[in-house]
């Protein structure tokens, strides 16, 4: 099929959710894909953090045609080899106990919530009503479904489906007197990104996160913290909450977890998951024998990678900088590793800076109206780098250039 017979289908058979480019992508290797044209695009996007091991890795490849003979789904009322030691290697890098399986990041978060209010129950006194409020933040995003959706700090996600899950409060970015302010003892959960996604790439601060620990623990709450986004190794340590020194109490991740397939994971502390019993909580396809298999050596692969994040993080932040002195159209550069966003001066600009670069065959995207988000996979080296600045400087300067063509007029 050609682009234009895809789009006459999928306006035909589709819920319409999406407002796709049109660009009908065929195949991908490395940090490339490739139109139906036969045009090569630099991917530095990746699925929205999905592929951070690039397209077609060959140990994923391997994995994947190994497994994919042997065994692709078995239920959960059996066991198969690969659960147990994939939350092995997860609880031995997150620091947390125990893990549970599921197949995305929205259910993922989904299932802390559960797990939230389980908790708070199992440590009600007999006849107390149990803690059930929960603190959000504004600008935060967590999923689609309604436990997620009313955790999420964006009015234009929420109010389409209102009335959503009761309870929520939310508490301004990093303000410690706000939180003070709408924590009681009816609270069970602060629930936070610890970097704000499709908030913009905003980190939380130190003392912010640290202090919403201090919080939560004197007070038996808990601190739950999304990672989907900024975890496994997206900002060049495994979590994004190890740059911080915190604990937190469970931790939600999902995107690059098995390079592809849907896979999404909880990952809590014995206390915590004490309060779940069997029955309570459960899921078809999460933590299947082929995606499992997968993410096993998507993390053995990681091993590999988190000391180049690191270095070629640090490479692309400083030229992100070195732009942001030579063009007044940006505000800030923020981020972790290769979790980093430029936020300019309108929604204008960064649509026309995001279509600039597509049209030059370099995928990026706009995420918070005004900030160009950059997930580009860990295997990218500085030439990608240097490519991707010099399209953002001219992409920039042509921006200028119609700016001052209009004002003339």
């Amino acid at each position: 099929m050609n682009l234009a017979s895809v789009i006459r289908s999928e306006e035909k058979l589709l819920v319409p959710t999406y407002d796709r480019h049109k660009i009908l992508f065929e195949k991908g290797r490395g940090v490339y894909l490739w139109d139906s044209r036969g045009d090569r695009y630099l991917d530095f996007l990746s699925g929205i953090g999905v592929n951070a091991l690039g397209h077609a890795h060959p140990a994923i490849q391997a994995t994947l045609k190994r497994q994919a003979g042997r065994l692709i789904h078995v239920s959960n009322l059996f066991f198969h080899e690969y659960q147990s030691e994939l939350a092995k290697r997860l609880t031995k890098i997150s620091g947390m106990d125990r893990v549970f399986f599921c197949n995305s990041g929205t259910e993922a978060w989904e299932g802390a919530l559960k797990l939230a209010r389980m908790y708070a129950r199992s440590k009600s006194a007999n006849g107390q009503k149990p803690k059930w409020r929960i603190l959000a933040l504004d600008n935060s995003f967590h999923g689609r479904t309604f436990g997620s959706l009313a955790t999420t700090g964006q009015a234009k996600y929420r109010d389409p489906f209102v009335p959503l899950l009761p309870g929520v409060s939310f508490v301004r970015f990093n303000d410690l007197e706000d939180l003070k302010h709408q924590f009681d003892a009816s609270v069970c959960a602060i629930c936070l990104e610890t970097i704000q996604g499709e908030g913009g790439i905003c980190p939380v601060n130190p003392e912010f996160l640290q202090f919403a620990r201090k919080l939560s623990k004197s007070n038996d709450a808990l601190l739950i913290l999304d990672e989907i986004q900024s975890g496994l190794g997206r900002t060049g340590r495994y979590f994004a909450y190890q740059h911080y020194g915190v604990r937190p109490d469970i931790v939600t991740v999902a995107k690059p977890l098995a390079a592809g397939l849907p896979l999404g994971a909880i990952l809590t502390t014995d206390q915590v998951a004490g309060s779940m019993k069997r029955g309570m909580h459960g899921t078809t396809f999460g933590g299947g024998p082929l995606a499992c298999a997968v993410a096993i050596e998507f993390l053995r692969v990681l091993d590999e990678q988190l000391d180049h994040v690191r270095e070629i993080g640090d490479y692309f932040h400083q030229k992100l900088d070195a732009l942001k002195t030579r063009h007044g159209y940006i505000r800030e550069v923020r981020g972790m590793g290769l979790m980093l966003g430029m936020e300019l001066d309108s929604a204008d600009t960064a649509k026309a800076v995001v279509t600039n670069l597509l049209q030059n065959k370099i995928l990026i995207n706009r995420t918070h109206e005004t900030v160009l988000r950059f997930l580009p996979p860990y295997i990218i080296q500085k030439r990608h780098v240097d490519e991707v600045v010099r399209a953002l400087d001219s992409a920039l300067s042509s921006s200028a250039s119609k700016t001052k063509r209009k004002e003339s007029k």
